[in-house]
């Protein structure tokens, strides 16, 4: 007759859980799977399909009863490590999606928005575009392989224990949010560059000119001169792009590192 103890059971369900919480942590932040499109089940079905693939390869979980108040500790800071990895993994998309505000703004299409039912809040049109195409090509780069990768190498980066992260990862996470500001900078530089040299353009026109109607003129122009720099810079956005999300991959262990001196 086959006789389980309370001591094997626990160690089954920590073999399992501690694992989970981190997953479920990642799935509930991370670019792609937490859009509002992907069901909360079906997200559910997800973290346990990835732990119950990777968990048999990670090392020992802590011989610790999930439901004491050490395994509830454990439990919570999993679930903290989990969100934290997916913060860090989405500093890259809000770059993207500032680099397209700010172009947006540049060419005269602050105003044009929409309801984004993927994000639940308006959106303007141009970020979700340029949104969109780094979605494609991050999943053409098996972005979603790469998160499962990057999770099971996580457990041995940092291990599942009683011990906290030092204040040093926290600040690093909070120091990746300057990312989104230089990177989506740099991303919407080549555009921004040539909209200014339009403007400087139909400033000096409309000085040799002054009988041209400078908001007649500017508007289309501005427009048709940003399409146009946006048409031409998706040729060469797959490099800077790339090297975007292998910054995205590494921050998502790089954080709980010390922070250098």
């Amino acid at each position: 007759m086959l006789s389980l103890s309370m001591a094997q059971i626990d160690a089954w369900i920590a073999f399992y859980a501690f694992p989970l919480a981190r997953i479920l942590g990642l799935v509930a932040t991370a670019p792609l799977w937490s859009t509002a499109g992907i069901p909360r089940r079906t997200r559910l079905i997800l973290g346990l399909g990835i732990t119950i693939a990777i968990a048999p390869v990670l090392p020992p979980m802590p011989n610790v009863q999930p439901a004491s108040l050490a395994g509830l500790w454990i439990l919570g800071q999993q679930v903290l490590i989990g969100i934290s990895m997916g913060f860090a993994a989405r500093i890259v998309f809000s770059a993207i999606d500032m680099a397209g505000t700010y172009i947006g703004f540049q060419m005269g299409l602050g105003f044009a928005t929409f309801y984004d039912p993927m994000e639940g809040a308006q959106t303007a049109v141009l970020a979700e575009f340029i949104g969109l195409i780094a979605l494609l090509l991050f999943m053409a780069f098996d972005g979603h392989l790469l998160y499962i990768s990057t999770l099971a190498q996580s457990f041995h980066a940092i291990p599942v224990g009683p011990e906290a992260l030092s204040p040093n990862s926290w600040r690093n996470l909070a120091e990746l949010g300057g990312k989104i500001f230089s990177a989506g900078l740099l991303l919407a530089l080549p555009v921004l560059v040539a909209l200014m040299i339009t403007n400087v353009a139909l400033g000096v026109l409309t000085k040799a000119a002054p009988q041209l109607n400078l908001f007649a003129l500017g508007f289309p122009l501005t427009l048709m001169g940003g399409f146009m720099a946006v048409g031409v810079s998706l040729n060469y956005l797959t490099g800077p792009l790339q090297d975007l999300y292998d910054f995205a991959i590494r921050a998502m262990l790089g954080f709980a590192l010390p922070a250098a001196q």
